[in-house]
């Protein structure tokens, strides 16, 4: 009997979000991926102080005057030290997070300058975002890029924590940027979504999300109702067009069934197998439909003189060519869509 007492003196007790936070402090990688967990873990130990010390308030001291300090108990006063001391380290925390933050926005401006459209996977944990990836990313590389390094996917909670960008190339030959996010599950831990807030606002900020579902689990339905409820509390999430992946459709014993009912609720819903890379061509397809038909793209179609081949290369890389290239005794004849930051240079031609 008393071995096993032993024993259970081992086990650590937690609740749920308790276990959440040490999940993740096991999984993040970089500084950015500590410096928000280790924000998290500590703004949710903040009121809980009391409890941990809670043995040593009983030990009062003895015989003062009710406003001396011998009246009060050792507990009361080191619980005071461990606040003020976990209250400073989040201010530190807090303003190396502003600096980390800080630093993704100029990324976000340098892309936006560049019009490199934004794609963000999202979806409940252990969905098969980080697999869709490198599907993604392999699928239209170059030659040049065969050697590129994977991203880590494995079959756990909460693989991928810190975001992973990758070049992705369109069927059309337009190159944007693809986003691995971390995972959601049902009622994320406020703690968690505070304290992430720069890593979830590359979310808010994509000009596409991919809502990753993994059809493979009977809880699929509840899974994709915890994403959108969570992505309802990240600033400029719920004003970002999305596609919703079905992944492992190769895992489901009536395909065309699981096809049927995706369509039935969600119109714009592709089913995948990042695994085998079924329905990626047709994935890209819709991402690229997406991207045509966005607010910051507009549609030209004009007669370019052949000694503006500048503009021709300035089509081929930042726009996409909705019918092919004509070359006309005048010049050459183009129906495309390009940035809208780029209509004033094509304006005297159409």
């Amino acid at each position: 009997e008393d071995e096993d007492c032993i024993e259970l003196e081992k086990i650590t007790v937690g609740d749920r979000t308790a276990l959440i936070l040490d999940i993740f402090s096991q999984r993040a990688a970089t500084r950015e991926g500590k410096l928000q967990v280790e924000m998290a873990q500590a703004q949710y130990q903040l009121p809980r102080l009391t409890r941990m010390w809670s043995h040593l308030e009983r030990q009062s001291g003895g015989g003062g005057s009710s406003g001396s300090l011998s009246s009060r108990g050792m507990g009361e006063k080191q619980i005071e030290v461990d606040k003020r001391l976990l209250r400073k380290r989040i201010s530190v925390i807090k303003r190396d997070l502003e600096n980390v933050r800080s630093q993704r926005e100029q990324y976000r401006k340098k892309r936006a300058r560049a019009n490199v459209p934004v794609v963000a996977l999202v979806g409940y944990t252990n969905a098969g975002k980080s697999s869709l990836l490198n599907q993604l990313s392999i699928t239209f590389e170059t030659q040049g890029q065969k050697n590129r390094r994977l991203v880590k996917a494995k079959d756990q909670l909460f693989a991928t924590l810190d975001p992973t960008t990758r070049k992705v190339r369109l069927p059309s030959g337009k190159r944007l940027l693809v986003t691995d996010t971390v995972g959601f599950v049902q009622q994320l831990p406020s703690t968690l979504i505070a304290a992430f807030r720069a890593t979830l606002e590359e979310i808010g900020s994509a000009d596409l999300l991919i809502h990753v579902v993994d059809v493979s689990s009977p809880f699929a339905y509840a899974h994709v109702d915890a994403v959108e409820s969570t992505l309802k509390e990240i600033p400029g999430a719920s004003e970002v067009p999305v596609i919703h992946a079905w992944n492992k459709i190769d895992s489901a014993a009536q395909p065309e069934r699981v096809r049927a009912a995706a369509l039935d609720r969600w119109p714009n819903t592709v089913c995948i197998s990042a695994a085998t890379g079924e329905g990626i061509e047709e994935l890209l397809s819709a991402i690229e439909s997406c991207i045509v038909s966005s607010d910051n793209m507009v549609q030209i179609n004009l007669v370019l003189p052949y000694e503006r081949g500048d503009l021709l290369d300035l089509i081929h890389s930042q726009g996409i060519f909705m019918e092919e290239v004509k070359y006309l005794p005048e010049g050459t004849s183009v129906n495309a869509v390009v940035p809208a930051a780029y209509y004033e240079k094509f304006s005297e031609y159409q």
